[in-house]
């Protein structure tokens, strides 16, 4: 079976990613993709990254009142878009949502949770403190596993 996952439509063309959890480090998107593409600070409101069971990254779920910041991911290309897709768990779905970066209101591409979550706020201070490390290295053993066909 091919590691590359071809269950989700991938976006085409030049659509940011809206990302809120382990994807703005671009210490992990070094690991994933060979390179940290550029990132721009971006909010979305109504949406909450929330803690998942067993797990240390988050899940964007909806959340009246509540506003998750994050990074617009841009310029990726057909071939990280695959890997990102890949590397992401089947309970995510790619889907657009509307995004507030500096001064506009547009569209971007998010990974929302569809499964159980936990009460809490997952925090991004806590798991660069806690996890990143650890997470780097499993993001690489991930990646050179794909690209060698695993």
């Amino acid at each position: 079976m091919s590691p590359w996952r071809r269950a989700r439509p991938l976006p085409c063309g030049p659509a940011p990613l809206f990302v809120y959890g382990t994807l703005q480090f671009p210490e992990v998107l070094v690991e994933l993709l060979g390179r940290a593409p550029e990132l721009e600070p971006a909010r979305v409101l109504g949406q909450r990254a929330a803690v998942l069971p067993d797990r240390i990254y988050p899940g964007l779920i909806p959340a009246n009142g509540v506003v998750t910041q994050g990074f617009l991911l841009g310029g990726l290309t057909p071939d990280e878009w695959r890997i990102l897709d890949a590397f992401e768990d089947d309970e995510y779905e790619l889907r657009p949502i509307p995004v507030h970066a500096a001064d506009r209101h547009t569209y971007a591409w998010t990974y929302a949770w569809t499964d159980a979550v936990t009460p809490g706020e997952w925090s991004a201070q806590r798991f660069a403190a806690d996890h990143l490390a650890d997470y780097l290295a499993r993001s690489a053993t991930w990646r050179r596993d794909l690209l060698q066909g695993r």
